[in-house]
């Protein structure tokens, strides 16, 4: 067999992967794209999709035994994981379908295998050297553990959480990041005593801290336990049960413990090192246009440092693609890409938390918190939260901080704000429809612009 080779040749074939190879086929290039799984990568086949499946039966769980403040009769009963898992997938599957579609369409040829980087222009695959005049490394990640704690029986990673059998009865998530705070607020919604440990002071600890006390009393009215600042010292697990064992003192029991401390990069024995890319912890150094140490050697998504999030990556493989085709792209402003966790609250955000704003432009930044309570619609949901802004001194919009039910759905308008520097007293001027949770946001512009209608002196 002759060794192929193709303009842009792309090690593997998730969010960054994927996008990339269809941007360079867009654009002219001829596309290998080399993918060891299955196209879709983590985002569509063990994160973004399955997880926000989960969610949604989550959400008309929580709908169904709380009809009743609605004046709707329903008996709730109960929640089939098997049925549940059977929606999940059969979404995977038809998401699958269509990008396997929209790849073949664009006549990329996909190489199904292990690769490994051989050269500055060499991807190795099952003996096969496949050379291209731009590699693109897009090899993901996976979620990491704690020392001395193995993966197995009672203790999972977010993989195997997705496919349990059955609803824990109680269960222990170490973490209270994005992937902690979803599962716990799946499992509780399935009806599991859940207890969050999280080392760091709050829950969802990168996010604005206004944003952190309104899930955590969220959570506490939902009965999830959450012990934070507290660090894990010993899991230990039989035929029955595991216990955990926290510096505290504190020893948990429960049927299940997830470790949700985050992922690490795919990186480890690809030949990258060998090859000349610098690795930094395990994440590839690239410079701001995603060029890493090697020249045409570029890296995008999860082994990149930064927000490990599938429309990163997307952004980056579409970047990367016009990069490689000369039409210099403008260099992404990772600060300036939405953030949604989709647990019940919700958590969404653009920009500068006020801290990170502070220390950016000092003690002139103005915030205002809006709280949902004021807001019609969400009163209607019957959800609680609250819409944060944070406004440089210059009065453009730097940060927008949202938690509450279906916050995540007003993100799109928060980053239109922040990355177009759009000034709060103008953005004031935008009508929101009523009764919609937009007018939330509409308000606390208002507020900041300073002339609050909907908000009590």
């Amino acid at each position: 067999m002759s060794n192929r080779s193709a303009d842009v040749v792309i090690l593997g074939g998730g969010s960054g992967g994927y996008a990339s190879a269809i941007r360079s086929a867009e654009l002219g290039r001829s596309v290998i794209l080399i993918e060891e799984n299955e196209l879709g990568g983590t985002c569509l086949h063990q994160g973004c999709i399955p997880t926000k499946a989960l969610l949604h039966s989550a959400e008309v769980a929580d709908s169904a035994r709380t009809a009743a403040q609605f004046g709707v009769d329903v008996t709730f009963g109960g929640v089939d994981l098997d049925k549940v898992l059977s929606y999940q997938n059969a979404i995977v599957t038809r998401l699958h379908k269509g990008l396997q579609g929209l790849v073949d369409s664009h006549g990329i040829t996909v190489v199904n295998g292990r690769g490994r980087l051989v050269g500055p222009n060499g991807v190795e695959v099952d003996g096969e050297v496949i050379t291209g005049g731009a590699v693109v490394l897009a090899t993901g990640s996976s979620p990491k553990t704690l020392p001395g704690i193995s993966i197995g029986g009672r203790v999972v990673t977010s993989d195997q959480a997705l496919v349990l059998p059955t609803v824990p009865k109680k269960a222990i998530i170490l973490g209270g990041g994005v992937i902690g705070v979803e599962f716990a607020s799946v499992w509780a919604s399935f009806g599991a005593s859940v207890t969050i440990v999280e080392a760091m002071p709050r829950l969802v600890p990168n996010e604005d801290e206004t944003v952190s006390k309104y899930l955590e009393r969220a959570f506490r009215r939902r009965k999830i336990a959450a012990k934070t600042g507290v660090r894990v010292t010993e899991v230990a697990q039989d035929e029955d049960a595991v216990t955990v064992t926290l510096d505290s003192g504190d020893v948990l029991d429960a049927d299940v413990v997830l470790v949700a401390v985050g992922r690490g990069p795919n990186t480890a024995s690809m030949g990258y090192e060998e090859t000349g890319v610098v690795l930094d912890r395990g994440f590839v150094v690239t410079s701001d246009r995603l060029r890493t140490t090697v020249p045409n050697v570029y890296a995008v998504g999860d082994i990149v440092p930064g927000l490990q999030l599938a429309h990163r990556g997307f952004q980056q493989g579409i970047f990367v693609a016009e990069e490689i085709a000369g039409l210099r792209p403008d260099v992404i402003d990772e600060t300036g890409i939405p953030r949604v966790t989709y647990s019940h609250p919700e958590v969404a955000s653009v920009g500068l938390t006020e801290t990170a704003a502070r220390e950016q432009f000092g003690d002139e930044i103005r915030t205002v918190v809006y709280d949902l309570a004021g807001n019609g619609k969400s009163q209607i949901l019957k959800t609680s939260g609250a819409v944060k802004l944070v406004v440089a001194p210059d009065g453009v919009v730097v940060g927008v901080h949202m938690v509450g039910d279906r916050v995540g759905e007003l993100i799109g308008e928060a980053q239109m704000l922040y990355n177009f520097e759009v000034d709060a007293a103008q953005a004031a001027k935008f009508v929101h429809a009523h009764p919609t949770q937009g007018e939330a946001l509409g308000e606390a512009l208002l507020a900041v612009a300073g002339k609050p209608l909907h908000v009590h002196a």
